[in-house]
């Protein structure tokens, strides 16, 4: 073998099993030796004289070799003996209780003698010899562990639950933990001074900077995955006023398994702080409608779209069809889908929702039962300079689609909309709520059940906030906020994916289904939490400018439209908003003369999404970004 080779895993083990084979062997014979060492007062020289020592020397291969049998049976030598624990301690005992059995059978079959006592001592010794032995191994691995890590992090948890619990255990057993856990906070009165595998609960979360600096606490580790988005914040300022590293447990979801691994605690992130309880979804209810059937999903490796082609192959579709316009996008995803679902039947197909008749080819050959329209343009300060593409992409796009889907007898048609289309102050969120009018007016006239989606930022969707924060903290600042007061909903992709399924299952057909985006976020606490995790100081380490609002953005965002009232639906988290009546005669007029409108007269179209959208309206305090140029050129 050469230098620097390592030994195969294989190899590794049949070494370890023979040294330890080995080491029984010698500990086999001298328990022996020792029980009757020790019966006889530890005289040797009577010893020598009887004939105890002269039979023990004849039967000793033949114990020896069934001893080993015996253990092998036991698994004794598949153990990992750095995690050895009471299991192991048991079947212990019983090898050595079977060993002393077999022991006084072969004595009696082979007429040889032994003092009365023998089996009984020859059992204890050698569950003690054999004990020590393999825990002495543990101890020598773990000590080994230790001198070759980076230096033991003393370690606060907080949380003396089950998470908790199963924290303690994997730092205190797994080789590849650098933490030793001295202390636990925990806010239940029941708990305080009581110990927790080993490890002392010494108050609340009120305790936390003391406590921290009594035990020399270098990192704090959060084991409470239920933990709503306010206790993580009270918790997290607490945890600032220490100098300590915060990191955290995953969300429930993710120790269904029962069980916590020492790659899943990671340093908290924000998300850990805007994450909510976790959504409980009807898996069979949208089974009904996803399972079994042909599934095409519109912007298919878009943030939203990735996420909906990943919940909709779990639940097993005849086909799915993923359908985007960039190539690598579509081609991520179906890498994805392919390594994570090789049973299922996926086309991935490259194309533009604009193009009306490649739209119609790929209903026409796949005949799809349920639609998922994601296929949008979405960033609010582009549109307002392209407005043009926003109405092309998303009202005309939505169109075809829609289209398409009542003359090849769709069963369901979802558009994903946005909290934008709500009272909307710019392009894209007028051309969304376009969207959510066509719906209607395609519901009225066709068998096909066309409902709409709507909710308000996702987490970590391309182009978002976060992502943005994150550079701007990385470069070294300034981070960059509109405004102190400007406020938003957010929501992790997959649960609004969750939600999106569960909606199409209650729909009907006319639907705009709205989803409870919970508490909303101030965007200037949200970048100085960001700071914050970053472990810096925002005013100090990290500057923070406000820029202004840009065109088309407003201080707040609405999930209702007035008048829209609200339905509730089994899930407490998806409510309905009623329909707004409008004559869908006259909006499809508007729609072709929306369409007839030349490119080159941006104010004649952002006019006649006023008429179309009576509640789209320029901000408080801003004016369109087209009235402002012509008054500049005056």
């Amino acid at each position: 073998m050469k230098k620097g080779t390592r030994r195969p895993h294989s190899a590794q083990k049949t070494l370890r099993v023979t040294c330890l084979v080995l080491s029984d062997l010698i500990l086999i014979n001298l328990s022996a030796f020792l029980a009757l060492y020790i019966r006889f007062e530890f005289d040797l020289s009577v010893l020598q004289k009887t004939e105890f020592l002269h039979d023990m020397l004849v039967y000793a291969g033949i114990n020896s070799v069934c001893t080993i049998v015996i253990f092998r049976f036991l698994k004794l030598y598949n153990s990992l003996w750095e995690f050895a624990s009471a299991p192991e301690l048991i079947r212990i005992g019983m090898g050595c209780f079977f060993s002393a059995v077999g022991y006084t059978i072969g004595m009696f079959m082979l007429q040889l003698t032994m003092p009365r006592s023998f089996p009984v001592m020859y059992m204890l010794i050698l569950c003690l010899l054999c004990g020590l032995l393999r825990f002495a191994y543990r101890g020598v691995r773990r000590t080994r562990a230790g001198l070759h890590s980076r230096g033991e992090k003393r370690t606060m948890l907080i949380g003396g639950g089950q998470a908790g619990a199963m924290a303690v255990r994997e730092f205190q057993t797994s080789p590849r933990s650098e933490n030793k856990v001295v202390c636990i906070i925990d806010d239940a009165p029941d708990k305080l001074g009581s110990y927790l595998r080993g490890v002392k609960i010494v108050g609340g979360r009120d305790a936390i900077p003391e406590m921290a600096a009594k035990y020399r606490v270098d990192e704090i580790v959060l084991a409470i995955p239920s933990a709503s988005r306010k206790e993580k914040l009270q918790i997290l300022g607490r945890c600032h006023e220490t100098d300590c590293t915060l990191r955290t447990l995953p969300g429930i979801c993710q120790l269904a398994n029962g069980e916590v691994r020492i790659e899943q605690i990671h340093e908290v992130d924000i998300e850990d702080l805007l994450g909510r309880e976790t959504v409980k979804v009807d898996l069979a209810e949208v089974g009904d409608y996803i399972t079994g059937k042909t599934v095409l999903i519109t912007g298919g490796g878009g943030s939203i779209g990735s996420e909906l082609c990943r919940q909709a192959a779990a639940l097993r579709p005849k086909c799915l069809i993923i359908f985007d316009i960039y190539e690598n996008n579509a081609y991520d995803i179906q890498m994805e889908l392919h390594r994570t679902h090789p049973e299922l039947n996926l086309v991935v197909l490259i194309g533009s929702v604009r193009d009306r008749t490649r739209v119609m080819q790929v209903f026409d050959r796949y005949r799809p039962d349920v639609v998922c329209h994601a296929a949008a343009h979405k960033h609010v300060p582009l549109m307002e300079d392209s407005p043009f593409e926003a109405v092309k992409n998303n009202v005309f796009g939505t169109y075809n689609v829609a289209q398409a889907a009542d003359l090849y007898g769709t069963r369901r048609f979802i558009l994903i909309s946005t909290d934008k289309a709500v009272n909307p102050t710019n392009v894209m969120g007028a051309s969304k709520r376009l969207c959510e009018m066509i719906v209607q007016m395609m519901n009225d006239r066709s068998a096909t059940e066309y409902v709409a989606v709507r909710f308000g930022n996702v987490l970590g969707s391309a182009g978002s906030v976060i992502p943005l924060f994150r550079k701007q903290i990385k470069a070294g600042g300034p981070v960059t906020v509109t405004d102190k007061r400007v406020i938003r909903y957010f929501m992790t992709i997959p649960e609004a994916v969750q939600l999106i399924f569960q909606a199409g299952a209650y729909a009907r057909g006319g639907e705009i289904f709205v989803l409870d985006m919970g508490e909303p976020v101030r965007i200037d606490d949200l970048a100085r939490n960001m700071i914050r995790l970053s472990g810096l100081e925002p005013d100090v380490d990290i500057p923070i400018v406000y820029t202004g609002l840009r065109p088309g953005e407003k201080l707040y965002e609405e999930l209702l439209l007035s008048g829209e009232g609200m339905q509730k639906t089994k899930n407490d988290l998806i409510y309905i908003g009623h329909e707004i009546a409008f004559d869908p005669v006259v909006f499809e007029e508007n729609l072709m003369l929306l369409r007839a409108i030349p490119e080159t007269d941006v104010p004649a179209l952002r006019a006649k999404l006023r008429e179309m959208v009576p509640t789209f309206h320029a901000p408080d305090g801003q004016t369109c970004p087209d009235t402002a140029r012509k008054a500049a050129s005056v």
